[in-house]
């Protein structure tokens, strides 16, 4: 516990030292294990960036993923994503995406890695251009159930994690970094909700920009198998 009020102190500190306003991250995730090697993963988007309470992004995207082990879940995705500037449309963008996922557990603590490799496509409609994009991302996802010792029905519990952003042919290569810290709520089988406070920093050729969003979800779990241990996935901010 001291470490996320020590992680909620420093955040704080940042926030309150920084110039810029607060942004929305809303999402809303189904995961439905259809077989017992087999889950799909549906997710829409919304952030309002430049307004809290006017999206100005989306986001649909989904996949499927493939249980190798019970802790290690490979999976691929695709997505289509739009920005607006002034109300209008200002870039879109289809991208497809392979990712790792392996987690572990020490003691009640849980660690997930997840390293993934993205392809992008951008079309400009202002400006009436095309270009391309290659971005790989390790994120490093801490769970901490607080009043069980594993997530359950009527669980609260703590998240947090770094996530680092790398990409190709732009420049600088090393192109955003994110911090998350935040609670969520098991409420039973199927449903649970997460919020908390998101730092984005964006790495530019000429300057740098920080974000600072608060995020809330709720997560949709179905098991379809007759597994009898149920399996509770949280996407977080992606």
């Amino acid at each position: 516990m001291k470490f996320f009020v020590g992680l909620g102190l420093i955040l704080g500190g940042m926030f309150a030292n920084a110039q810029e306003h607060v942004s929305s991250f809303n999402a809303l995730t189904l995961t439905y294990k259809f077989h017992p090697k087999f889950f799909a993963y549906a997710e829409l988007q919304s952030r309002g960036i430049q307004e809290y309470y006017y999206p100005d992004y989306y986001e649909v995207k989904g996949g499927l993923g493939y249980y190798l082990t019970k802790n290690h879940k490979p999976f691929i995705g695709l997505g289509r994503y739009a920005t607006y500037t002034n109300h209008s449309i200002s870039r879109e963008e289809f991208r497809v995406w392979l990712q790792d996922v392996i987690d572990f557990k020490l003691g009640r603590v849980k660690f997930e890695n997840r390293l993934r490799a993205e392809k992008s496509w951008f079309h400009d409609p202002i400006k009436d251009v095309d270009s391309e994009r290659w971005r790989y991302r390790y994120r490093l996802n801490v769970t901490v159930p607080l009043n069980a010792k594993s997530v359950k029905p009527k669980t609260v519990f703590a998240n947090v994690y770094d996530e680092m952003f790398v990409v190709s042919p732009n420049k600088p290569s090393f192109a955003r970094n994110r911090v998350y810290g935040g609670m969520g709520y098991q409420i039973d089988d199927n449903f649970g909700i997460l919020g908390g406070y998101l730092w984005q920093r964006e790495f530019g050729a000429t300057k740098n920009e920080n974000f600072h969003f608060v995020y809330l979800a709720l997560n949709i779990n179905i098991d379809g198998t007759d597994n009898p241990v149920k399996t509770y996935q949280f996407p977080g901010a992606d």
